[in-house]
């Protein structure tokens, strides 16, 4: 899909029509939108501006020349948007030419927020916009107020995660895995936050833009500086987090290593005196000790001693760590 922006009878005027270009110059023309573009989109629009759109592997590059690059014709940026989904975001590559003629380019393969956002300033206050060096500041001013929503929804995310913790006496598996996740997502909003500092700086070295969009640069960089600063101590705070839960993880691994202890200690009288009754004496006074009940029946008195003394024993030492507070 393709929209065209024509600055016609003091107004934005939409179109959709590729055979524009025949009967249009770049002076008709201030911003070419373009959403999935067909083949025949994207060769109408390279042979009016006279360049080649970028390619999926370029836009998706990683090197700081190909987030920010001037040509003797066109400026070319590249960056990565974010598209909410619920309680998280993806991330979609987005292609910028800006032609020497003040004519833009986007070259996007999702419906974002972002560019319904800025269309909407450019309808209603279309005079501001008089170049695609306005429209392209626009953009970036709307995705980085966006990124301050999503820097904010992460960081109200790791709140609740933080209070969560401290309200649990024990941690789970997917308590590890909501911690990795935020990591993830706090790091991918921070390298593209970074991308967008390239870009502005970029921006801000060229002598190609207006003279009136610097001092709106110098307050969008300060912005991006400040999410940047949000995103560190969201980072600094997981792992903070993450320290805490593995603490608590050892507090409770002990806590069994404990229990198993104290009963291998509280048991070990027990099987001493066991061991000690199992040894094949030929003297052992204990097996004659019998009393004789009124009825008859005969009570092995030795067995019941020795039972006995190994609940004493048993006893004495469960009393022993009780006293001593191991219990």
């Amino acid at each position: 899909m393709i929209t065209i922006y024509l600055k016609q009878y003091n107004k934005i005027i939409r179109n959709a029509d590729t055979e524009l270009f025949d009967d249009l110059g770049f002076d008709d023309i201030l911003w070419i939108d373009m959403v999935q573009p067909t083949i025949k989109e994207q060769k109408a629009v390279e042979n009016f501006m006279e360049i080649s759109l970028q390619t999926k592997q370029q836009v998706e590059e990683i090197e700081s020349t190909s987030k920010y690059s001037e040509t003797e014709n066109a400026i070319i940026s590249n960056s990565n948007f974010f598209v909410p989904t619920g309680d998280s975001f993806e991330v979609e590559p987005v292609s910028f030419i800006l032609s020497n003629e003040g004519v833009l380019v986007s070259v996007r393969n999702a419906d974002m927020r972002t560019f319904r956002e800025a269309e909407k300033r450019l309808q209603m206050n279309y005079r501001s916009f008089s170049t695609g060096y306005h429209i392209l500041i626009s953009l970036l001013e709307v995705r980085i107020d966006f990124d301050a929503d999503l820097v904010e929804m992460v960081g109200r995310q790791v709140s609740a995660l933080s209070k969560g913790i401290n309200k649990e006496d024990s941690i789970d598996k997917a308590v590890i895995h909501r911690i990795n996740t935020l990591q993830e997502r706090t790091m991918i909003l921070r390298e593209n936050i970074f991308d967008r500092q390239r870009i502005l700086s970029g921006i801000l070295r060229s002598e190609r833009f207006p003279n009136d969009i610097y001092p709106r640069l110098q307050l969008m960089i300060k912005d991006v500086n400040s999410l940047i600063s949000h995103t560190d101590f969201s980072f600094q705070r997981l792992d903070y987090i993450q320290d805490s839960a593995l603490g608590l993880i050892n507090i409770e691994q002990n806590e069994v290593v404990k229990i198993f202890s104290v009963a291998a200690v509280v048991f070990l009288p027990a099987t001493l005196v066991a061991s000690i009754y199992g040894m094949n004496f030929r003297v052992m006074p204990e097996l004659e000790w019998v009393y004789t009940l009124p009825n008859g029946w005969d009570l092995p008195m030795g067995y019941i001693f020795a039972l006995g003394l190994m609940v004493l024993a048993s006893g004495l030492t469960m009393g022993y760590f009780r006293y001593k507070k191991w219990l």
